[in-house]
Formats: structure tokens, C-alpha cells, sequence
């Protein structure tokens, strides 16, 4: 028998076999062929071997067993599904043409088999009731018998790409090539049999047209504008248009249904969904409270009211707005609130107030900037919360809580900030954001170059824009909303609703003068608070020699310093606040100085952090009284304790001495000033202004006013100096049980019916910059001066809100003057404030560089804030404008753009956007499962656009014509393809490296737990405790949980210590092990998607 096994190996590929038995043997003129499918390709390639064939058949093989059992399941008997079978195979071909190569080749053979199918060259016929797997080719002479030469060819190979052995991505075939004549002919029978069953379910040409290439990109250029909304369409698919779901839009009584705020819940809930959570970082007046309340309330509906717990963690100056919100909109019952402060209190399984962490479904973090730091026990409370599985999943699957992060500021903060919030809902090496799939290598090398910019004095701020902007672009964009004023204002839908935001004048800039001898004091005092003292009072721990502390005090120096900071920045802040404060306070600190002194002449020096040593001394206790209340507390905490004099170093008695005389002296200098007085030039400047302009009509139309102040020894003495009736002040101590009073008089989204004047005044510490509204006022006065821009927006944004009743806002702030009219030089006062801020708050609350603060003034603040307030315009919102208009406007044209094929394109005339020249290049969009690109390509070079470039380059008018699209347009296409692969293959391995490196700088302490949790393994006998450690190993080399490695961490050091014992470890371990196993479940649970390659969305050529 004539028979020859062949592969794909070393080139022996099936089209290989076809050019050899056509080349030499001329007598062959028949093709039939048997094919599981047909590639548009596989055809192509092959059909410059077949212009000495003058017939070839290919009958395909199309899965029917699907029809067989539908007709089985009606009791009927199955006899063919000729319809059914075209349709399928035109849909395959369909799907073909949109997968193949994209080249004029593949095209060209794509219409060469019409063509073929035209001029009877070519046959198509599909089998309607058979599933046929084999795959035969039969070559021959159209007088074939015994005595001329054919072949038969069977195996693996279909007649595509693969199979033929033409594409890159080549797999295994495994064929025979038979050419003895029973072989062929045994073939060629059986090959007519099923050609002939097959008579009823031929493809003709009309029907690949019709059913196949008038259904995809081949069908023909597409006009310049209809491409432009098909990208648009493409750009913004994860962006509801407009949804019919009304319930969460029924807005309560006393609200008003703003569009953006809808929007806003659209956009957010389809994140909070997708990522299991997201940042609503809407800037401030715009009612961030709102917006989350609906989202949670969408998330009752959808999870099913009564499977849904809801978390509210907020700050306790916004506690009645949150729960009054939810209560509006008939959720309250469904929640449970919490100060950011007392999260200990959801974690206590004893504490009945709160339902257990694991029942909660979905948790809100108001100002949520606050839980930036993974080091605080607030941040590992949170997340142990955020992280716990939900025990009762309701109709929204999934063990993973949801989460909604409300800030305001979420790019202020540093990349170190910004990971460990997005930790409280995503995994550090499991991560679910497109395109980001390991966050802790994507971010080290972001915060070592952060660091490394700050340490540079002379950094280039284009650098820190540039790191900022990879972040907000990668991580940041896709898990935000944000909407800004100017985003508002720029949409005419949306400023519609809101009729227009009040104009925000500048500041009015009041001096007030002081004689010689108050401002030397003035000055001279601000000197000893900045630079004369040292503030040891607060920094004891830092003194104590080594061996006494024994290691109770972590972080000695830094909690010290940052003690003493807090302090130097309260005395900075109350002497510009009034001098009646800046007295007070200072003579509090003296006899707090002068209480440790004493201690130390007594031999007992008491620390306690959970005890107020002063306060008792001033209650009249003994010392012998107070180390009694001590010893009670150091049972419970070892940190509270009394050490000798000797205990500490020697200089700290001495600095204490210091700072005692320097505190007498300042002291005795201040009892000659009339603080509540005539020497109060300050208070004398605001009355006046009091009587004669805050309270002019033209100026003031709601007769309202507000005070701001940061001391609340200036607030208390402003209420006793003005001496009005109609004064409300507001306080932490009373904010709550006010509230509604607060409201009444001062609220202009409360009920009209229900409004008062009992109060035009109110005087508030910033406990009011936050939460609540007092948009009945149109003028702030900031009796001192915040020198943070985002403190001066906050007390501006309780005015400049929605519904505000005042067309502007004013503020007023106070400059201290000699008499003369000679302004004090504050640059002492301001550098001395951002430097306490810095060293207590933080890197991120440094606004300013020192350079730039030297030279700063209000106004300049003012303008900085304002700038923030506004926001630049995020320029994708007028496009995705554009569409949602068309979309809702004209639905007929929307829908018909909408089935425009993927791979459509376009050619244009050369055109000019932006000073950049579009010629003789091409446009191309790119998307994958988890990204989308936007390339320029053109004979001499590939560049990656920005998305807001793409979308004005693309932009067209309805009434633009198409041009012929230029020669190159194929290749431009391919080399955007190509540029987009070689820049993910460069991405994935520098997040190989990165991850690599990341392991290495912030391993140590992962390395650390997993090290001791490997000691212990082998001594756990019990096999599901021995499963559940492992599991807990994992869960701390993956960084699920940040505490989980720190805790093992700090009970190795304690063993080392002789602190722990073995036995006591053992027993810790698989406590936590248990404790945390359902994390890990909930861990497994994610799936771990891969990137897909990338689809050739759309392209146009430019001329």
C-alpha cells in the first residue's frame, strides 16, 4: 500500500503536501474536501494553489447534535436542520472574519471565495444532519480510475490557519496521505454519499454576503461620525446611559433629584459591584451623603432588604447628618453607625449595639483620607471589618464585603496612603482593577520614588505630576467618581438642575492694629513658642534611660516629637486666634510643666496613657492617691506606670526647668495686657464690622452669619463680648444634642414651614467645617487664619452648597498690623504652622514647600483652595455627554450605530486638532477584557494617546464624508497591534521585577511570620488545625490581612524576648489561625481573570 504518516514538523505541513501533489502532477483538476470548519484564511492561503483545479467541493461538518436532541426532547423525529446548519455556519464565518489576521490578503481572499462561489470554481455545502468529525481531502483527475493518480489525505488538519501549518501560533497535526487506488476511491465514495445528504444545505455566494460579510467590517467604510460614536459607544461601555430602575431615584421629602447626583449612584454602584468597592470622591457641596445613601439603598434592593447590614463608619461631627439621611430614605433600620474612633466596638462580639463583622454585607467609611495609615489601630480595625466574609450572602453572591470610600481629597494623599486604602477592599497581590493585577508591585517602586523626590530639595514638581498621573490613570481613575464644580457647570443638563453655584468673592482682608508694646509681645512670644521651647513635658518617654522603658514604648521618639508638635502648633495657633485663648493656654501648659517638675522632686513620675495626671492634680488628689489609680490601670495596661527621677536622662529635668522659666516669664509679660479689653485691637476691628457691614441687605439677604475659629476658648469669649441674644454657639460638646436648632435656623434644604430665626449668629470650632449645612448665611468669617487651603474650603464649603441663598459668598479674615498700618511679618507664624502640621499630620498635609510659603498670603491661599474646590474640567465628560444625548434624543440612529461591527473604519481628509496635523497616519482603538488603547501609527513612527486625545481626534460632524482610506492603512493597523503587545510584554516584566523587589523591601516582616508559623507547623498533630495554619501562612504572604503578618511579627520578637512562651505562641497561632480561615475562603473565593489578547476595535485613516 502506497501510504505516507506526515506532521507539521521541520515545514511538513499539509499546504506543503498540496504544493507538491498539484506541482507535479498537472492531471489533478478535482479538489473535494470534508472540514469540521472553513477558515476565511486557511482558504486564502491555499487558493493560489488551486488555479490548475477547475472544481472544488468542501462540504463542512457542523455540530447537530444540539437539533437532535431538541427534536428528541418534543418526541419528534430528527431528519435534517438545513436552515439551522447555514446559520451556524454563517455565524462561525462571521466570527471568523472578525478573528483573522488583519491584513488586505485575508480581505482579498475573503472575497475570492465569493468570487469563487460565483463562477462555480468553488462549492460550499454544509451537512444538516449528520456530526462529522473526520477531515478528508481527495485530489484527482476528473477521469480518475485505476489507472491515474489521486490522493487521500486524513488526519488532524482542518482547512484553517492551524491546520494548514501557515499560522504563528502553530499546534501538533498528525496526517496520512494515501494514493493507492481503493484507498482514494473508497474515500471518494464515501465523500459523495454525504456530499449528496448534503444537497438541501448549499452556501452560495449570496448567502456569505448576505449572511456573513454585510454583518461585519467587509461590509464597507463607515462614515467619520458614526465611527466616532461607535468609539464612543466602545470607550464608555461600562457607563450606564440611563437606567428605568426608579426606586433609588424617588427622592424623600425635603430633596431634590439632582442629575449628577443620579449619574453619580449609576456610575458608583457599577464599581462597588465590579471591584468590590471604590473611592466617591465628589469635592465638597455636592452632597457626597446623598449620593452614598442611594448607592446603599440600590444595594438593599438588589441584595434583598432583609439580607442586607449596612456599616456607616463615620467622623462624629457628621454622625446626625448620616443617620437623619438614612432614615429619609427608609434604610436606617438596615444599618448600624459607628465613629471612626470606636470601630472596636463592631469587632467586640459582646457588644449587642452592633451586629457581629462578619454579618455586615456592605460598609461606608466617611472621610476615609483618615485610614490612610496601616500602622494605626483605627486602619487595622477597619480592614479586619472590610475584610471579614460576609456570613449570609443575600442575592448579590459573593463572600467579599462591599465597600464605599467617601473623601474628598483621595489624590492627596501619597502612594503609601492611597495602597493602604485600597486595601480595606482589594487584595495587595490578588487584585481585581484592570490591567493592575499585583498592587503591592505596582506601587513600591511608586513610593520609593516618591520618597525620593521629597528627600530632593531641588525636585522637579513635573516629576511629581508625572507619578501622580500614572496612578490616577491606573488605579485611581477606575475605581472614582468624581464630579467638580466646573464638571458641573460645563454640562448643561446639570447646571440646569442646579440653576448655577454662588460666585465665591475673595477674601476681605481686615487689619486690625496693635500698639508697639502688644505686637513686640506679640512676636516675641511667637520666637519662645517656635524656637525657645522644647516641650519636654510631653515627651517623657523619649528620656526614659533603655532599661527602665523595657520596651513598653514602641516608637518612643516619634510619638514624643509628635506630642510635642501637637502642642507647639495648639500655642501657635490660640495666640493669632485671640489673646484671650493664646493666655489661657499658656498658663495651663505652665502648671502642667511645673506638675512634672514636682513629680520629679518627688521621686514618682507618673506615665499614663489612659489616665489624665493633670486633670487629677487639679482635683486636689495626693500623689500616693494618684499611684493607687495607676497601679488599677497598670493591671490592665503595663504602660501605665510610675518611674524614679533616676530613671530618666538627666537633661530632661533640665529642659523642664528651661521650659518652666521661659513659661513664668511669658506668663507675667501677658498678665500686662487688657486680653478682654482695650488691649483686644483684634476683637474691636470685628465689631465694628459687627454693626456697620456684615449684616447690610445688599450684602447679606438671609441676615445670616458665621464665625469660625479654631480655639475654643476664642469661641466662648466671642459669645461674652458680642452679648447677643440671637448668638447660637457650637462646640464638640454640644454639636448633637443642637443639631436640629443648627438646622432650623441655618439649614436651606430645611423645610420652609419648619425654618426659625431664633439665631442669626452662630460661633463654631471647625467641629461645623464638616457635615452640616449653613447655606442660609452667605458670609464665613475666619476670626483666625487656616492656613491649610483645604481647611479654608471646608468652612467656605458649609455657605457655597446647593440651594445656597446668597448669589455670593464672602469670608473675611484678619491680618494683625503695628500701628502705622505695618503689617506683621507672619512668615514665623506660617512656617512654624506648616512645619507642626507636617511633623504631626503627615507628608501629605504639606502643601506648600517652604519657598513658596515665604511669600504667601491669604489671597494666594484663597486662590489655591478655590482652584482645588473647582477642579479642573474632566475633559471625557462633554463627549460622554454627546452620546448620552444622542442615546436618549435619537434612539433610531443610537441603535443603529450600536450594530456597527468591531474592526469598522473610515478614511478622512487630513485635518489639524489641537496644532497637531492628522496626515497620512492612521487612528487605532484597542480594547482587552481589562484595558483600552488609543494609538497613532504611521510609516515612521507609533505613539500610545491619551484617552482625551483619541476622543478629539476621532471627533466628528454628522456631516463629514468618508474618504478612500490610504494604502498603508493595513500596516498602520497591524503596527499599533504589534507596539500594544511589545508594551504589555515590557509592563509584565517589569511587574515580575517589581513584585520581586517589593518582596525583598517590604517582605522582612512577611518573611518573619511565615518563618515562625514554619516552626510550629511540625508540631500540629490535628490535621484541619495543621490545613487551617497553612492557610493563615498564606493569608500573610499575600497581604490579605496587614495585621496578620505585624502580630506574628511581634510574637516572634516577644519570644526572643523571653516574653512569650512556646507553648503560649502554639496556642496564639491557632487561635489567629481560626480566626482568620474564613478570610482565606473568602480570598479563594476571587477569580483570578487573565488578561485577554487585544481586539482591534476600530481604525481611520487620515489622508
Amino acid at each position: 500500500m502506497a501510504k505516507q504518516f506526515f506532521t507539521n514538523k521541520d515545514g511538513n505541513t499539509l499546504i506543503n503536501e498540496f504544493e507538491g501533489l498539484l506541482e507535479h502532477n498537472q492531471s489533478i483538476k478535482c479538489l473535494d474536501s470534508v472540514v469540521g470548519f472553513l477558515r476565511a484564511s486557511g482558504y486564502f492561503t491555499l487558493r493560489p494553489f488551486l488555479n490548475s483545479i477547475n472544481k472544488v467541493r468542501i462540504l463542512i461538518g457542523i455540530d447537530v447534535d444540539k437539533y437532535i436532541a431538541n427534536a428528541n426532547s418534543k418526541g419528534q423525529m430528527f431528519f435534517g436542520a438545513e436552515d439551522d446548519v447555514k446559520q451556524d455556519y454563517l455565524i462561525q464565518l462571521r466570527k471568523d472574519i472578525d478573528s483573522s489576521p488583519y491584513s488586505s490578503q485575508v480581505e482579498d481572499g475573503i472575497f475570492q471565495m465569493v468570487e469563487d462561489l460565483i463562477d462555480g470554481k468553488l462549492e460550499l455545502r454544509a451537512h444538516p444532519s449528520k456530526k462529522i468529525h473526520a477531515k478528508i481531502y481527495l485530489l484527482y483527475p476528473e477521469d480518475y480510475n485505476q489507472y491515474t493518480l489521486g490522493a487521500a489525505i486524513t488526519g488532524s488538519s482542518n482547512l484553517s490557519g492551524n491546520g494548514l501549518g501557515i499560522s504563528q501560533d502553530k499546534q501538533y497535526e498528525f496526517n496520512v496521505r494515501l494514493t493507492d487506488y481503493e484507498d482514494v476511491k473508497f474515500a471518494k465514495d464515501e465523500f459523495e454519499q454525504l456530499w449528496a445528504e448534503a444537497e438541501g444545505c448549499p452556501i452560495t455566494a449570496e448567502d456569505i454576503k448576505a449572511g456573513a460579510i454585510q454583518q461585519t467590517y467587509l461590509n464597507g467604510d463607515v462614515t467619520p461620525y458614526d465611527l466616532y460614536i461607535k468609539m464612543l459607544m466602545e470607550y464608555f461601555s461600562d457607563r450606564v446611559l440611563a437606567t428605568d430602575a426608579q426606586d433609588v431615584f424617588d427622592m424623600p421629602d425635603g430633596y431634590t433629584k439632582y442629575e449628577y447626583q443620579s449619574d453619580a449612584v449609576i456610575e458608583g454602584y457599577q464599581k462597588l459591584i465590579k471591584y468590590d468597592g471604590f473611592f466617591l470622591a465628589d469635592v465638597v457641596g455636592l452632597g457626597k451623603t446623598v449620593i452614598a445613601t442611594m448607592i446603599a439603598k440600590q444595594f438593599c434592593i438588589d441584595n434583598g432588604y432583609d439580607n442586607t447590614k449596612i456599616l456607616v463608619v463615620y467622623p462624629p461631627a457628621v454622625e446626625h447628618n448620616w443617620k437623619q439621611t438614612f432614615k429619609d430614605f427608609g434604610i436606617d433600620k438596615y444599618a448600624r453607625f459607628v465613629s471612626n474612633g470606636s470601630l472596636s466596638k463592631v469587632l467586640d462580639d459582646n457588644n449587642y449595639d452592633y451586629w457581629n463583622a462578619d454579618e455586615y454585607d456592605l460598609v461606608l467609611v466617611d472621610e476615609a483620607h483618615k485610614f490612610r495609615t496601616h500602622t494605626n489601630s483605627a486602619f487595622t480595625e477597619l480592614q479586619e471589618i472590610c475584610k471579614m466574609p460576609r456570613i449570609e450572602p443575600g442575592n448579590i453572591p459573593g463572600l467579599k464585603k462591599k465597600v464605599m470610600l467617601i473623601s474628598a481629597t483621595p489624590m492627596n494623599n501619597t502612594p503609601a496612603d492611597l495602597y493602604n486604602e485600597i486595601l480595606l477592599f482589594q487584595d495587595p497581590r490578588c487584585c481585581t482593577i484592570d490591567g493592575v493585577p499585583n498592587l503591592t508591585s505596582f506601587f513600591s517602586p511608586l513610593i520609593v520614588e516618591f520618597k525620593r523626590l521629597k528627600k530632593d530639595s531641588n525636585y522637579d514638581l513635573t516629576k511629581f505630576k508625572q507619578l501622580a498621573e500614572k496612578v490616577r490613570s491606573m488605579v485611581i481613575k477606575p475605581i472614582t467618581v468624581r464630579r467638580t464644580r466646573t464638571d458641573i457647570e460645563a454640562i448643561s443638563r446639570y447646571n440646569k438642575d442646579i440653576q448655577g453655584f454662588p460666585k465665591v468673592a475673595a477674601p476681605k482682608m481686615k487689619t486690625y492694629e496693635m500698639n508697639d508694646h502688644i505686637a513686640d509681645l506679640f512676636e516675641n512670644s511667637m520666637v519662645a513658642l517656635v524656637k525657645g521651647l522644647t516641650y519636654a513635658r510631653y515627651q517623657a518617654i523619649a528620656y526614659l534611660l533603655p532599661e527602665k522603658s523595657d520596651g513598653l514604648y514602641d516608637n518612643a521618639q516619634l510619638i514624643s516629637r509628635s506630642l510635642a508638635n501637637i502642642r507647639k502648633n495648639g500655642l501657635v495657633k490660640r495666640l493669632e486666634s485671640s489673646f484671650y485663648a493664646f493666655k489661657t493656654s499658656i498658663g495651663r501648659f505652665r502648671d502642667a510643666n511645673q506638675y512634672m517638675i514636682d513629680m520629679f522632686e518627688n521621686d514618682k513620675v507618673f506615665i499614663a496613657p489612659d489616665l489624665d495626671i493633670n486633670h487629677l492634680y487639679d482635683l486636689g488628689l495626693t500623689d500616693d492617691e494618684i499611684e493607687e489609680r495607676l497601679q488599677e490601670k497598670a493591671e490592665e495596661n503595663p504602660k501605665n506606670a510610675v518611674f524614679k527621677a533616676d530613671d530618666f536622662e538627666t537633661e530632661f529635668i533640665e529642659m523642664l526647668r528651661a521650659d518652666q522659666k521661659i513659661l513664668e516669664d511669658m506668663c507675667a509679660q501677658w498678665e500686662t495686657v487688657d486680653v478682654e479689653g482695650a488691649d483686644d485691637s483684634k476683637f474691636a476691628k470685628f465689631n465694628d464690622l459687627l454693626k456697620h457691614e456684615l449684616f447690610k441687605k445688599d450684602r447679606n439677604p438671609g441676615q445670616k452669619l458665621v464665625i469660625f475659629s479654631e480655639s475654643k476658648d476664642t469661641v466662648e469669649y466671642l459669645q461674652r463680648r458680642i452679648n447677643r441674644k440671637d448668638v447660637l454657639v457650637v462646640d464638640s460638646g454640644n454639636r448633637k444634642k443642637i443639631f436640629q436648632t443648627i438646622q432650623e435656623n441655618f439649614d436651606a434644604n430645611y423645610k420652609k414651614a419648619l425654618r426659625k430665626n431664633d439665631y442669626n449668629i452662630i460661633i463654631t470650632t471647625d467641629v461645623l467645617a464638616e457635615g452640616v449645612n449653613l447655606h442660609r448665611s452667605n458670609i464665613i468669617i475666619n476670626y483666625d487664619t487656616p492656613w491649610n487651603s483645604t481647611k479654608l474650603m471646608q468652612r467656605i464649603g458649609r455657605v457655597n452648597r446647593i440651594g445656597s441663598e446668597g448669589k455670593n459668598i464672602y469670608n473675611y479674615v484678619f491680618y494683625p498690623s503695628r500701628q502705622g498700618n505695618q503689617i506683621i511679618k507672619l512668615n514665623q507664624i506660617v512656617l512654624s504652622k506648616i512645619q507642626t502640621f507636617h511633623s504631626t499630620f503627615g507628608e501629605d498635609n504639606q502643601i506648600y514647600s517652604q519657598e513658596e510659603i515665604i511669600d504667601r498670603n491669604i489671597e494666594r491661599l484663597f486662590t489655591e483652595g478655590m482652584k482645588s474646590d473647582k477642579g479642573e474640567l474632566n475633559e471625557e465628560i462633554p463627549f460622554y455627554e454627546e452620546l448620552r444625548s444622542l442615546y436618549v434624543n435619537n434612539r433610531r440612529d443610537y441603535n443603529r450605530i450600536a450594530k456597527l461591527s468591531l474592526r469598522s473604519r473610515t478614511g478622512r481628509n487630513a485635518r489639524e486638532v489641537d496644532g497637531v496635523t492628522l496626515s497620512d497616519d492612521t487612528l487605532v482603538f484597542l480594547k482587552t477584557n481589562m484595558r483600552k488603547s488609543f494609538f497613532r501609527s504611521s510609516d515612521e513612527s507609533i505613539e500610545e494617546l491619551s484617552v482625551v486625545d483619541a476622543l478629539k481626534y476621532f471627533k466628528a460632524d454628522a456631516s463629514e464624508e468618508k474618504t478612500e482610506r490610504i494604502a498603508n492603512h493595513h500596516n498602520h493597523v497591524m503596527k499599533a497591534l504589534n507596539r500594544f503587545q511589545q508594551l504589555r510584554g515590557q509592563e509584565q516584566v517589569e511587574q515580575e521585577s517589581q513584585s520581586q523587589q517589593a518582596g525583598t523591601a517590604m517582605g522582612a516582616q512577611v518573611a518573619m511570620a511565615t518563618n515562625l508559623l514554619n516552626l510550629f507547623l511540625p508540631e500540629i498533630q490535628d490535621q484541619n488545625i495543621y490545613q487551617q495554619v497553612v492557610q493563615l501562612r498564606i493569608l500573610a504572604e499575600r497581604g490579605v490581612i496587614t495585621i496578620i503578618a505585624k502580630r506574628l511579627q511581634r510574637m516572634q520578637k516577644e519570644m526572643q524576648r523571653g516574653k512569650l512562651k512556646h507553648d503560649e505562641a502554639l496556642s496564639q497561632i491557632i487561635d489567629m489561625a481560626k480566626k482568620y480561615n474564613a478570610y482565606y475562603l473568602s480570598a479563594e473565593d476571587l477569580k483570578h481573570e487573565k488578561e485577554t489578547e487585544a481586539q482591534i476595535i476600530l481604525s481611520e485613516s487620515f489622508k
